[in-house]
């Protein structure tokens, strides 16, 4: 019962912010459902841990140090049938600059989740949440029916960016690309040093 409920609010786009020191984008130009969060007043992402839909163990702390790009989506959703192509694009351009995709795959099966990847071409992992639980542990900062949703996570483990709905390639793009330039500017401003 509780499940059909879910799916039935499901693809929803509620944009509560969960704190009063995030910047809400929105209107013309800019991606709707957008929150980013300053670099001093970033919440901490929750400590995400488990099985992928691959069987694999993934644990987001081993990729504590780089840029994370985590998408909430189901191979159910329409609009993150809509996305997938962008994720995988920016996925791919991004990786060298230190970003890291991963996906939650909530409220879904193995085998409909593998058939997704496999029709989009994605090949970064997903973690398997069945049941939601996983998405509980951001405290109403992405909420349960918000699927799809995106989290940009900095190399410190905090939240920088949040999208309530689909993301487009541009708005993805840009977001990762100031995100992983962060570090270098941190570097110039510590004494010239370069970043890694």
């Amino acid at each position: 019962m509780i499940a059909a409920a879910l799916l039935l609010a499901a693809c929803g786009t509620s944009t509560t912010s969960g704190s009063s020191d995030a910047k809400q984008a929105a209107g013309s130009g800019s991606q709707q459902g957008l929150t980013q969060y300053p670099a001093g007043k970033r919440p901490m992402a929750p400590d995400l841990s488990g099985k992928t839909i691959t069987g694999d163990r993934l644990d987001l702390a081993d990729l504590r140090g780089k840029v994370i790009v985590l998408n909430v989506w189901g191979s159910w959703c329409a609009p993150c049938r809509a996305e997938a192509p962008d994720l995988k694009k920016v996925s791919e351009e991004a990786y060298d600059l230190g970003v890291r995709f991963v996906g939650i795959d909530t409220r879904d099966n193995d085998a409909a989740a593998r058939a997704f990847e496999r029709n989009y071409g994605i090949t970064y992992p997903s973690f398997r949440d069945p049941d939601g639980k996983l998405l509980l542990r951001f405290n109403g900062r992405i909420p349960l029916a918000a699927v799809p949703s995106t989290v940009l996570i900095d190399r410190d483990g905090r939240i920088a960016a949040r999208v309530i709905g689909a993301i487009t390639y541009a708005t993805l793009r840009e977001l990762v690309k100031d995100l992983a330039a962060e570090e270098a500017q941190k570097a110039e401003k510590n004494g010239g040093g370069t970043a890694k």
